[in-house]
């Protein structure tokens, strides 16, 4: 027989000696019945700036329903987030990746510093769902995370729209492809309502990577924000993480290599974001698991591509819920022998448990038959060479070209870039290359999501590449190469390219080049001089000072 878990809020609440406590907390409401029972912490990411996070008081609200129901007392708290679509582009942009840590941060602390038995995270826009993952890593406690479901698509001139369509519309209108109403009339129709991106951008990458990684459960995720069942999903959340207290069933029971490797099989299936490069990494180091971005490169060149997802595919998350969701995914994999199906996951079943018990939509068109994938490998690639001696990421979900080579046209930031492709001065042949945007010196490593869909919009995405040592929205699609190590403020080569210098990309032998010597590089690397940091103090230096290389996740822990 299991032991019983042993209630770490007695050390808060019980004997004489806590009355004080208890005294502080029957001020806020809470009863001597309340505290006998486990506290339950639940860590919202609600905020009122963006739509992806925008319904979790909500979705909060049935989950503390769930945990009283269960036998459990829950206290709602609460934690920053950070819009990526609606920072885009800025110098706010800087502040989305750090809001990952913070969140982490916050999270953790909020539940160590009162004592807490059990956690639900609430999660939403992109960092969110990494950030409250890292911290249920680290705090090790019975804990799950919900995320808060995608947005319905938009409707513009009788199709199917997500933010996407908006961002390169901004390139189709700059190069006069677009009229000033029809913008106009595409912003105002784009985002419906709550919910996050609704393609298999970065937030909604995330949320299957985290079912099969075992830490939300199976299926739940998927259900779209503004969808009925979802209230009824976070309900049955407040009442699993109670049996998860019954169990002891922790995190790092959960978190393993093989986990982690079904997550990364997922995300390469799925055609996910570039961004769950990053995330997957930093989630294993706060499990204190070895997972290398070659892991990444290993797994995809044995999963084949099945969904048919935006931002390179026709159909929306909605879609793929709708079509069978994420167990559908489960079960092809599983067949495929390509899922570790002995994991367990907050459910209580192991994950091939939860793929036994999909159902498929007939008909549907989302997610293809093993026989007839789209690709036969995955949507994400690494590429090392004298460019990226550390590795870089490149999705190929999406587009075809498998080898391209260029003249550089060479921009310490992203806004330089952003003008140049408006004022036309990128033409076909062209490698923009982005630097200084890396993790430390950006810093916080912006989304190029403004210059790729600019690029695209402007009719230049089967004939421009594009490389920086900041990263990419999962929106993004073309051939762009992210997260290029050992970045520019650090000495990478990427400092050492200058415009006209020819750059190659070689997806088959997984490299990225500059026809440039290694004399030559380090040459003129000893010449470069950095741009003056823009930040020394505060958040934002800090993390500049603290952050690793994006081939270690970005991580500051």
């Amino acid at each position: 027989m299991k032991k019983a878990m042993k209630l770490q809020s007695h050390d808060l609440l019980v004997g004489a000696d806590r009355a004080p406590a208890r005294a502080m907390l029957k001020a806020v409401g809470f009863t001597d019945d309340d505290l006998s029972k486990p506290l339950v912490g639940v860590a919202n990411t609600w905020i009122e700036v963006m739509p992806c996070n925008f319904h979790l008081r909500r979705l909060s609200e049935r989950v503390k329903a769930g945990i009283r129901a269960a036998g459990g007392t829950p206290i709602e708290y609460n934690t920053i987030a950070v819009s990526d679509g609606i920072s885009m582009g800025t110098e706010g942009m800087k502040a989305s990746l750090i809001s990952r840590e913070v969140i982490a941060d916050s999270i953790e602390l909020v539940a160590r510093g009162h004592l807490f038995d059990a956690v639900v995270a609430l999660s939403g826009c992109d960092k969110t769902i990494p950030g409250t993952v890292m911290a249920l890593a680290r705090l090790n406690l019975p804990s799950l995370m919900l995320y808060g479901g995608s947005i319905m698509p938009g409707q513009f001139q009788g199709h199917d729209v997500t933010i996407q369509d908006v961002f390169e519309a901004v390139g189709k209108h700059a190069s006069g492809k677009m009229t000033d109403a029809e913008l106009k009339d595409l912003e105002d129709h784009a985002c419906p309502g709550p919910g996050a991106c609704g393609g298999q951008f970065t937030a909604n990458t995330m949320a299957i990577a985290f079912e099969f990684l075992g830490m939300s459960p199976m299926g739940r995720n998927g259900v779209p924000a503004m969808d009925g069942r979802k209230d009824d999903v976070a309900f049955e959340c407040g009442k699993m993480v109670m049996e998860l207290v019954k169990q002891n069933l922790r995190p790092r029971q959960i978190i393993t290599r093989k986990s982690l490797e079904n997550a990364i099989a997922a995300v390469a299936t799925t055609g996910g974001s570039t961004n769950a490069v990053l995330h997957l990494l930093a989630i294993a180091r706060e499990s204190g698991i070895k997972l290398s971005i070659d892991d990444f490169d290993k797994i995809n060149r044995k999963v084949p591509l099945l969904a048919d997802l935006k931002p390179g595919g026709r159909f929306a998350a909605a879609d793929l819920y709708a079509a069978g969701g994420t167990t559908l995914v489960a079960k092809r994999l599983l067949e495929a022998g390509l899922l570790h199906g002995n994991q367990p996951t907050v459910t209580g079943r192991t994950i091939g448990e939860e793929a036994a018990n999909a159902h498929e939509t007939p008909g549907q068109q989302v997610l293809r038959p093993l026989a007839s994938p789209i690709k036969p490998t995955g949507g994400l690639v690494i590429l090392k060479g004298n460019l990226a001696p550390e590795g870089c990421v490149v999705k190929v979900a999406g587009h075809s070209m498998t080898k391209f080579q260029g003249r550089a046209k060479v921009y310490e930031r992203e806004e330089d870039a952003f003008v140049a492709v408006k004022a036309g001065q990128i033409k076909p042949g062209d490698v923009v290359v982005i630097r200084y945007e890396g993790p430390s010196g950006g810093p916080g490593m912006r989304e190029m999501l403004g210059v790729t869909a600019a690029i695209v919009g402007a009719g230049l995405g089967d004939s421009v590449a594009l490389l920086t040592d900041g990263r990419f929205s999962g929106a993004t699609h073309g051939l762009m190469a992210g997260h290029v190590a050992p970045e520019a403020v650090k000495g990478g080569p990427i400092a050492a390219v200058k415009s006209g210098d020819t750059i190659t990309f070689d997806i088959p032998k997984r490299r990225l080049d500059v026809a440039l010597s290694q004399r030559e590089i380090a040459a003129r690397l000893k010449k470069v001089k950095p741009p003056v940091p823009r930040y020394t103090s505060g958040v934002m230096g800090k993390y500049a000072r603290h952050v690793s290389s994006a081939s270690e996740g970005a991580i500051t822990s």
